[in-house]
C-alpha cells in the first residue's frame, strides 16, 4: 500500500553512517527529510548529495534534519561522505524494507535491461512523524530548492502553532 501525505511514516530502524540506528521513534520532536537515491558515488547521486550539503545550513535554520537513504553499505556510505564532504548522515537500507514500505522499490530499465532499483524520491516528515510532502521520481535540477521551501513553510507553520499555544 502506498503512503500518502498526512500518513505517519512507517516504522523502521536502520543503521546510519554515524554508527547509530535511525528510527521515527528516536526522531520524534524533530522534522526531517528522507531522500532516497539509487547508489553512492554515481554522477546524479553525487550532485543531489552535494546540493543537499550546500543547503544544509538553511535546513538547520528551520530545524530540519537531512538523511540520505540507499541500499549501499555503511562502508560505502562512509567513503561517499568522506570523498564528497557530505554534511549529513546516510542510512543503509540494504534489504530495501523501508523502500518497499514507501513504494519506491521499482522495476527500472537501462540499455534494454530490466532490474529492480530505488526510484529517486524525497519525503518531508514533521516533528510528530507525519509525512507532510512527497516527491516521487525526482529530477535533480531544482529539487533541493523545492524541498527547502517546503521545510521552511513547515517550520513557519510549527512556529506559528507554538505561538498560539
Amino acid at each position: 500500500m502506498m503512503v500518502s501525505i498526512n500518513d505517519p511514516i512507517p516504522s523502521f530502524s536502520l543503521p546510519s553512517s554515524s554508527g547509530k540506528d535511525i528510527s521515527p521513534k528516536n526522531l520524534k520532536g524533530t522534522s526531517y527529510i528522507l531522500y532516497f537515491y539509487p547508489k553512492d558515488s554515481t554522477p546524479g547521486c553525487t550532485i543531489e548529495a552535494n546540493n543537499f550539503t550546500n543547503s544544509y545550513d538553511e535546513f538547520k535554520k528551520c530545524n530540519t534534519l537531512i538523511f540520505g537513504v540507499s541500499k549501499d553499505s555503511i562502508k560505502s556510505h562512509l567513503n561517499f561522505i568522506n570523498k564528497q564532504k557530505i554534511a549529513f548522515e546516510l542510512i543503509s537500507d540494504i534489504e530495501c524494507n523501508l523502500c518497499k514500505k514507501l513504494d519506491i522499490w521499482k522495476e527500472k530499465s537501462l540499455f534494454g535491461k530490466n532490474y529492480m532499483g530505488i526510484e529517486r524520491s524525497t519525503f518531508l516528515i514533521d516533528s510528530s512523524g507525519i509525512i507532510r510532502k512527497i516527491w516521487r521520481n525526482v529530477k535533480i535540477s531544482g529539487h533541493v530548492d523545492q524541498v527547502l521551501l517546503e521545510a521552511k513553510n513547515l517550520f513557519q507553520l510549527n512556529k506559528n502553532e507554538s505561538c498560539r499555544n
